[in-house]
């Protein structure tokens, strides 16, 4: 069982930055693809990032050059590094966990064992 908590949410302008932060319960933090995924009102959830256990990292298109995904095994935490934020990036973010998934399946919300409660970022024009 892994438990998720993200943090780090909030306003920002156009052209701003935030930090999301996604801290897992467990010991097993290591052995999981961790993923980002947004839900914009009206929307249906959609793929943000990935990063497999061994540090592979991918991205939606919307996020490539402006998005950076990492984690830090110490703290069991994995990261959403925002930069160069627009108002289409207005979402509720969540964190997700797998255990196995292959790389081709990592924007695939169905894949995910585990969701966080998720954070909302809000961009203004």
């Amino acid at each position: 069982q892994v438990q998720l908590v993200e943090s780090g949410g909030g306003l920002v302008q156009a052209g701003g930055s935030l930090r999301l932060s996604c801290a897992a319960s467990g010991r097993t933090f290591s052995s999981y693809t961790m993923g980002w995924f947004r839900q914009a009102p009206g929307k249906e959830r959609e793929f943000v990032a990935a990063i497999s256990r061994s540090g592979s990292t991918y991205f939606a298109d919307s996020a490539k050059g402006r998005f950076t995904i990492s984690r830090v095994y110490a703290k069991n935490t994995v990261y959403l590094q925002m930069n160069s934020l627009k108002p289409e990036d207005t979402a509720v973010y969540y964190c997700a966990a797998v255990i196995l998934v292959r790389p081709r399946q990592v924007l695939r919300d169905n894949e995910y064992e585990y969701w966080g409660q998720g954070t909302q970022v809000t961009v203004s024009s």
